[in-house]
């Protein structure tokens, strides 16, 4: 690949997006912030630019394809190629099983699934004509080891390491990489994407993401480290532990599971 990338940050206004996109700003990567808060993403390029480096800000509503599409037209009108595409935008619903609506359902699958389907379709119109690429889609541990408590969103996740997997398959012999990004949870001050009807349950989620031992800003630069390998899986060292006890131990995460849903339930 070449030396100066152009990278486009789906939910790149906040959160590990926003991450993301300030360690592009240091390899002197040129980026695309595609984001629904129009607010936060002309400030974060302000301060992209303000280190020098290269931004634009797209207003991008993933659950509209041709918000996406025309993020991906644009990027490649600005600098005439799109090297990388980040699938960040998404959100995460909690509540137990029976407590969840259709709509909740739709929300979290229409953000977080179909907005990468979207948002890869896209890319790779453009990325099969330039014949490279490198599409990173940002799911999350829970999609391997689901936990009790967000359905849903662990459905998603698990959708999401589904496609890759094809994608890295099928769009290979095109000159288009792929990555998935599995991060269990980290320390991050963006918690707008967090939707639930169960206070008990939101409280759980705040308090996990607030007291792990990963910060986003370290999630943001392992996220580039695979991209400049070509890593497949992109986890961390506490993901990875998890899903070596999922394949060799299931008996035993099953075990923490179940004791974790009869404590969430009393």
């Amino acid at each position: 690949m070449v030396d100066t990338q152009t990278i486009l940050i789906s939910g790149g206004a906040n959160g590990l997006g926003h991450a993301i996109a300030k360690e592009a700003a240091t390899q002197k990567w040129r980026i695309a912030i595609a984001d629904i808060d129009e607010s936060r993403g002309d400030a974060v390029v302000r301060d992209l630019c303000a280190t020098g480096a290269e931004a634009l800000y797209v207003r991008c509503d993933v659950r509209e394809d041709r918000d996406i599409r025309l993020a991906v037209q644009r990027v490649v009108k600005r600098w005439g190629q799109l090297d990388i595409l980040v699938n960040c935008a998404g959100g995460i619903s909690a509540g137990f099983f029976e407590t969840l609506t259709d709509e909740d359902w739709h929300w979290q699958l229409n953000t977080n699934l179909m907005g990468a389907v979207r948002g890869a379709r896209a890319a790779v119109s453009e990325m099969r004509r330039q014949q490279h690429g490198h599409i990173v889609n940002v799911a999350a541990l829970q999609g391997l080891t689901p936990e009790p408590g967000t359905a849903a969103y662990n459905a998603s996740q698990a959708a999401l390491i589904a496609l890759s997997e094809t994608l890295q398959t099928e769009l290979e012999p095109l000159g288009i990489r792929t990555s998935v990004v599995l991060p269990s949870y980290f320390r991050s001050g963006q918690l707008n994407a967090l939707h639930s009807t169960d206070p008990v349950m939101r409280a759980r989620l705040i308090d996990k993401m607030t007291q792990q031992q990963h910060s986003v800003e370290e999630i943001a630069r392992l996220t580039l480290e695979g991209i400049r390998k070509n890593t497949f899986m992109i986890m961390p060292p506490d993901a990875r532990s998890s899903a070596r006890l999922k394949r060799w131990r299931p008996a035993a995460l099953l075990a923490n599971m179940l004791d974790a849903a009869k404590k969430y339930r009393k």
